[in-house]
């Protein structure tokens, strides 16, 4: 089937599902395949269900005779082709944003910001992927504004893959560093795939919002039309940190104008370049500054994305949602920064770092034992190797989350701080209860 006609098709729907356990009537069910699943073994169990079509790449099965059934030759890049002609179609401005370390929380402010005077399409969690982008793109509604479309990559040409569906008129990148190394090859893989951005912005003549700080970020951006912040100045936004302990409160000011204090709910100093980004973006689209600082004041933190949570008997540092040498890097410095008194580490391995793995490992493990830790507590291989068996005495290491839990149910800490951070797929959220 013709992309204009599968469109024409969407167009009949509510919308659309990939999932066969959501097969509301009214919706477009897309049979897509996975390494464990295949969508073209529920297309009749979804027309049962009530969807109104279903699409499927597997045109030969006989049980197929249904005129719902609508045939092409791939639904992922049938899922991508509508999408892109639907966001033709509803022209509207799209910012897109991506980055090693951030992304997720930048969408967020940016989204809260432009939410005070724009009703704005924003990229729900982290879906942020050949499929989620899509999803987030069919979703823009005639009553939408703006669109904020979150990227993600693990590999060379997944963002070029990601702006060839929503194609973004503003580009965002928050930073580039160590991460995914295993799928990126090296560090400038990294900075190229995250650059195939800024590729499709210059290719439009469209803007960027440009962290001035960041050389590896204005080197890439030549040639691009900017719109700069830091905490430099030179650009349209400056700003800096005034404290995080624990909670971050920042200041920034548009370029003459007035100066603002914004009190957050979310710890981090590291997050203040997340937070002018978003500040950035609403003095672009002309937000008034008192609504910039109100949202952003109101911004509640949410996945185990810089939390602070008071169990009672400890007080939690949880950013467990991933983590990468930079991100991780990150955290550690601001847990030394932010608390007094005693304190705890609980990290979890960083992963797909591939060669570069146990290097990594041993340079966190190396700023550890310099700042002086004495209650340490380390979970995965990885992190195992990179010790290399001298295990220095008060900390643990641990093969998986499953050991580390049965260690704290017999020596459960209490009246800490403890930082918790780790790759999501270690599962240090799983602990969270045992503190």
């Amino acid at each position: 089937m013709e992309m204009e006609e599968l469109y024409g098709k969407f167009l009949e729907c509510d919308g659309i599902t990939t999932d066969s356990r959501n097969c509301a009537p009214g919706l477009m069910f897309m049979a897509l395949k996975g390494e464990r699943f295949n969508g073209n073994d529920y297309v009749l169990q979804a027309l049962e269900q009530g969807c109104r079509y279903a699409v499927t790449d597997e045109p030969e099965r006989a049980e197929f005779n249904d005129s719902r059934i609508l045939k092409t030759d791939s639904v992922l890049a049938a899922l991508q082709g509508i999408a892109l002609l639907h966001r033709r179609k509803m022209g509207l401005p799209v910012i897109g944003i991506t980055g090693t370390n951030g992304k997720t929380t930048t969408k967020e402010l940016v989204t809260a910001v432009l939410s005070e005077s724009f009703r704005v399409l924003s990229t729900r969690g982290n879906l942020n992927n050949s499929i989620g982008v899509p999803l987030t793109v069919l979703g823009i509604r005639p009553e939408h504004q703006l669109a904020v479309v979150e990227m993600g990559a693990s590999h060379p040409g997944d963002i070029r893959e990601l702006v060839n569906v929503c194609e973004p008129d503003y580009g965002l990148i928050t930073n580039v560093g160590m991460a995914h190394l295993q799928g990126f090859g090296s560090f400038e893989g990294v900075k190229r795939t995250k650059g195939e951005l800024y590729d499709h912005i210059r290719s439009r003549n469209g803007r960027i919002f440009l962290n001035l700080d960041n050389a590896h970020l204005t080197e890439m951006a030549s040639g691009i039309e900017s719109i700069g912040y830091g905490r430099n100045g030179g650009g349209l936004v400056r700003g800096g940190v005034i404290e995080c302990n624990p909670m971050l409160c920042f200041w920034w000011q548009r370029e003459g104008g007035e100066r603002h204090t914004v009190r957050m709910q979310m710890t981090g100093s590291y997050n203040t370049d997340n937070a002018l980004a978003a500040v950035t973006v609403g003095c672009r689209f002309g937000v008034p500054e008192e609504k910039i600082c109100e949202a952003l004041e109101k911004y509640v933190p949410r996945n185990n994305r810089s939390q602070i949570t008071d169990t009672g008997h400890n007080r939690l540092v949880v950013d467990a949602y991933n983590a990468n040498p930079t991100s991780m890097a990150a955290a550690l410095e601001n847990f030394r920064l932010m608390t007094d008194g005693d304190r705890m580490l609980i990290l979890g391995d960083m992963r797909e770092l591939g060669e570069y793995s146990t290097a990594e490992h041993g340079k966190i493990i190396a700023g550890i034992r310099q700042d002086g830790y004495r209650d340490v507590l380390l979970t995965g291989a990885e992190f195992a190797k990179a010790l290399h068996g001298d295990v220095p005495e008060g900390w643990h290491c641990f093969e998986d989350v499953k050991a580390l839990s049965e260690w704290l149910s017999v020596h459960r800490p209490e009246g800490r701080t403890i930082l918790i951070k780790g790759s999501n797929s270690i599962g240090l959220t799983g602990i969270v209860d045992l503190l």
